[in-house]
């Protein structure tokens, strides 16, 4: 489902490609750091800064030294590559203060190859000369004459007993061994080597700084891009869900709640998009640590390959446990979060019903075990991860631990060099912390696929009433005619139709009224016409048209529609009224409010119409909120005015002159009036009386009065019979 959703992910692909990029340029970056370490450890101290087994300079009684362990091929190979010159130069004196006078061998400007060649060469002859004095030669004999007067066989085979242990140094130890001979030529040239190691210390030191700050920059610029491609792919994904809820039909609604709704477009998305900054910052880039740190790791000390194994062995028997543990709570998290927005959002909007039947105890109840549910799945998650992290950090301990005891013994044994042990110290540790960033997004993927499937469900959920490919439109002479023509309407999934063979005809310039009990579908009859429902059978027309055949815009646009439920948004007054029209004049709000008979109370309010409406209109009352909605109506100024039963918290008093001024306003218009009071329909021109979904009878209030025993036994428990003449 997360790969689903990936089309929201499309404006972003840019972003996200240019974030791989840069986490390519900081894991090389990072992965690079522990072998500059290594080369300070190994070249900068060890080695006292000098990288090459290959004397850049050496004197003439060394060379011939040299010479001596060596064959004549090597000699020739040596004697080409160096310059044989005489220190007499400013340049050559201040480098060689101690070759004064004498011959020097200057190397020449070689390409890699050959000086690898001569590393290789030059090494044995260069650990050889350093041991020259533990020759076994007479007491007080110089070393050199004595290996001069022997033959060249001789020498070799002094040589090959004198270099057996190398056999068993790595290449590493070897070019070490014989940079110990090659410092010391150095300094009885009389060159500065303490300078060579300090330039050389701070020349690593200064590349180390420069990767760092690389890989900083590069944190830096992915932290910021995750963020800003996760935040769009949130608020895309929210205007994508709220757009689709909006195109929802009543249907729909009755399959998701609205605290359900609540919760997938906010903590299923915010799930989703710390998933997806994790997934840019670590996904992408542990990979690339992993392997790169399993290949620099091996090629340190390839013998040791097993300790990273074991290691890598554990986590992921540790991470498979908390997987199967862990993942079905983290599945059913989303679900409990539903669950207690549920109770809260109930308890907090019908907090003066719980009150009025001190249900106080009960809904903290409920408020209670919804949050102790959530309360307990979190904390045995948390639990989990609390168990983990100290297991991981016990393997990572171990893990060096066995590391550096490994790697003491090869050191000892001249098998690695100190700097190389570190180095894969380090890569060990950038290998784990890998797979550990891996593990921690396998487990947080769930629950992200859950809110993912949450998210999807309500994307891919269909609108039952769509616009007809081809739609009808209204022509200029518009005739706000409404036309029921043998309509029947059952809910989804229903059994029985709620509404059964409806057939009636409300005309412009009269009053339809539709009265009934409770239940016997007179809001569900005028909720067909702006098609918050489709009729099941028979046909709905306006003008002549099918409803069906209009685009829901256009249909809508011609009717005035004030609920059963007032409903009022945050903001001011006016800002309410002028819901229906933007545009719409002050003069023209003020003079529908006036029509709605709620100027009085708007006057009496601090700011007028700039007061404040709390969410919902929860400061005012329920009459105050019914007649700011049919001001809203009246602002539309529609041709279609539907009101269902939207007087009920009206007096008589405030009825009765909203209906008489509501005519005068109305008198072009179809109006249809939904109401259980009989003296709000006696005045109109047409009363449909509803019982258990069907028409029981239709005329005026006299004629039903003397033929409807169903409106005349509403009447007579309402009214007097002196008061319905």
């Amino acid at each position: 489902m997360i790969l689903k959703l990936g089309k929201y992910l499309k404006p972003y692909l840019p972003a996200v490609l240019f974030s791989i990029l840069l986490l390519f340029i900081q894991a090389n970056a990072d992965l690079a750091l522990p072998d500059y370490m290594s080369k300070i450890v190994n070249t900068g101290i060890q080695q006292g800064g000098i990288d090459s087994s290959v004397p850049v300079a050496v004197s003439e009684d060394g060379m011939s030294l040299l010479k001596l362990f060596m064959n004549d091929e090597d000699i020739d190979t040596v004697e080409s590559s160096y310059l044989k010159t005489e220190v007499n130069t400013d340049v050559l004196i201040e480098t060689y203060p101690a070759a004064v006078g004498g011959n020097l061998y200057l190397l020449r400007s070689v390409d890699e190859a050959l000086l690898d060649e001569l590393s290789e060469l030059m090494a044995p002859a260069l650990i050889a000369a350093g041991n020259v004095d533990k020759m076994p030669i007479p007491e007080g004999a110089d070393p050199a004459a004595v290996l001069s007067a022997m033959s060249s066989e001789q020498r070799l085979m002094i040589l090959e007993q004198m270099t057996s242990s190398i056999q068993a140094m790595s290449p590493s130890m070897i070019e070490q061994a014989a940079v110990s001979s090659v410092k010391a030529e150095y300094e009885a040239l009389g060159m500065d080597t303490a300078s060579i190691q300090h330039k050389y210390i701070l020349r690593i030191g200064g590349q180390m700084l420069l990767l760092t700050l690389v890989a900083a920059f590069c944190t830096i610029v992915v932290g910021f891009l995750a963020s800003r491609v996760a935040a769009g792919f949130s608020r895309d994904l929210r205007s994508s869900i709220f757009e689709r809820v909006e195109n929802f039909s009543s249907r729909e609604f009755d399959k998701f709640s609205t605290a359900s709704l609540i919760t997938r477009s906010t903590n299923d998305i915010t799930q989703l998009q710390m998933v997806i900054v994790m997934l840019i910052r670590m996904v992408f880039y542990a990979p690339i640590i992993g392997v790169g740190g399993i290949i620099r790791a091996i090629g340190k000390n390839s013998s040791m390959w097993w300790v990273i194994a074991s290691a890598v062995g554990a986590l992921s028997i540790i991470v498979i446990i908390m997987y199967f543990v862990a993942i079905p709570k983290f599945k059913l998290m989303q679900k409990l979060v539903d669950r207690l927005n549920l109770v809260s959002r109930e308890g907090l909007s019908g907090m003066l019903v719980i009150r009025a039947f001190n249900m106080q105890p009960h809904e903290e109840k409920r408020f209670e075990k919804a949050n102790s549910d959530l309360t307990d799945n979190t904390l045995f998650v948390n639990r989990i991860m609390v168990f983990m992290m100290p297991l991981m950090m016990l393997i990572m301990n171990g893990l060096s631990l066995i590391i550096i005891w490994v790697g003491a013994h090869q050191i000892a044994d001249s098998a690695m060099q100190v700097g190389d042990m570190m180095a894969f110290l380090q890569y060990a540790m950038q290998i784990v912390m890998s797979f550990l960033m891996m593990s921690m997004m396998f487990i947080m993927l769930p629950r992200a696929a859950v809110s993912a499937v949450r998210i999807a469900e309500v994307i891919d959920t269909e609108p039952t009433i769509n616009d007809p490919e081809k739609p009808e439109n209204f022509d200029d002479n518009f005739k706000p005619e409404i036309i029921f023509d043998n309509v029947s309407f059952k809910y989804p999934g229903a059994p029985e139709n709620v509404l059964d063979k409806i057939s009636f005809t409300a005309k412009p310039g009269q009053t339809t009224a539709v009265i009934g009990a409770t239940g016997s579908g007179k809001s569900t009859l005028v909720n067909l016409i702006p098609r918050f429902y489709d009729v099941t059978r028979g046909a709905i027309k306006i003008d002549g048209l099918d409803i069906r055949q209009l685009t829901q815009h256009d249909l809508r646009d011609k009717i005035g529609f004030v609920p059963q439920k007032s409903t009022l948004f945050s903001g001011t007054v006016e800002s309410n009224l002028k819901y229906a029209d933007e545009n719409a004049s002050a003069d023209f709000v003020a003079d529908a409010a006036e029509v709605a008979q709620a100027a009085e109370f708007i006057s009496k309010l601090d700011d007028g119409f700039d007061s404040s409406v709390s969410q919902g209109g929860s400061n005012l009352s329920g009459g105050q909120k019914q007649r700011l909605s049919i001001a809203r109506a009246l602002v539309k100024k529609p041709p279609i005015y539907i009101f269902d039963d939207s007087f009920s918290a009206l007096d008589y008093k405030t009825d009765s002159a909203l209906r008489e001024a509501l005519s005068s306003r109305t008198e072009n218009s179809t109006v249809i009036i939904v109401t259980q009071r009989v003296a709000t329909v006696m005045s109109a021109d047409q009363i449909i009386v509803m019982e258990d979904g069907r028409v029981e009878g239709i005329g005026t209030h006299r004629d039903l009065m003397e033929n409807c025993e169903t409106y005349r036994e509403i009447a007579t428990s309402q009214l007097s019979l002196e008061e319905l003449q």
